[in-house]
């Protein structure tokens, strides 16, 4: 029974294409990602409401390009958070794998000793009684 760096093996199996969903996956459950995403949607709220008409691009109270936008953000992120959750389960089950492994092979030798400290057992009481 062979225990595994769990890392290695997940990482090392990785498509280019996986690399790449586990990293917007990570970067898009961050604060960082938030507050950019509510910056930039104050800004052009904003920005669309209380600028000089003639500077205004996306006209109150429609705001159909800001719309058009962010579904346009949702949709091609969507698919790749399901990715890169989808690889972190798969991640999680080699971990698990490997744990149930390296629990299997305590057990052995928690019994192994067992076995030997009554064997000294054993063999203290019957030099103890002689």
């Amino acid at each position: 029974m062979e225990i595994k760096n769990t890392n290695h093996v997940y990482k090392n199996n990785l498509k280019p294409s996986e690399r790449f969903a586990i990293w917007i996956t990570d970067r898009i459950g961050t604060i960082g990602f938030f507050m950019l995403i509510l910056t930039w949607t104050i800004f052009w709220l904003g920005w669309n409401m209380f600028a000089p008409v003639h500077l205004r691009f996306d006209p109150y109270p429609a705001f159909v390009l800001w719309l058009f936008i962010s579904n346009m953000i949702q949709i091609f992120l969507m698919p790749l958070l399901m990715v890169g959750q989808n690889l972190q389960a798969k991640r999680a089950e080699i971990r698990a794998e490997n744990d149930y492994n390296v629990n299997i092979k305590a057990e052995k030798e928690i019994a192994l000793l067992m076995q030997e400290i009554k064997e000294l057992k054993k063999m203290l009481s019957e030099k103890s009684s002689k």
